[in-house]
């Protein structure tokens, strides 16, 4: 059984940073895109950031370029997403992905795998 599981989330104030990971179990994802997606109260689901499977390349939203970094570690089936400047906006349940098709960029559609959320709570 194919499980994402996401940790470190939490509050942090404005201007503040926080460290997600995701780890990854079941399958490896080593030669497969990853990404990380948000959704916010009330807001549909939305594009983050995604990282090919060598991690020579990277793709961010508008949203979190110069803020958000996101890296990988295929020996540890792990892929961190490093927020920092966060801001009241950046508050939402933040979703880690895995696709199956090799390709990047890819639309959030062709993730195949998803797991459970972690909540970012940023307080003005």
């Amino acid at each position: 059984q194919v499980q994402l599981v996401e940790s470190g989330g939490g509050l942090v104030q404005a201007g503040g940073s926080l460290r997600l990971s995701c780890a990854a179990s079941g399958r490896t994802f080593s030669s497969n895109p990853m990404a990380w997606f948000r959704q916010a109260p009330g807001k549909e689901r939305e594009f983050v950031a995604g990282i090919s499977w060598g991690a020579l390349r990277t793709y961010y939203a508008d949203s979190g370029k110069g803020r958000f970094t996101i890296s990988r570690d295929n020996a540890k089936s792990t892929v961190d997403l490093q927020m920092n400047s966060l801001k009241p906006e950046d508050t939402a349940i933040y979703y880690c992905a895995g696709a199956v098709i090799r390709q990047f960029p890819i639309p959030a559609g062709e993730y195949d795998y998803w797991g459970q959320g972690t909540q970012v709570t940023v307080s003005s």
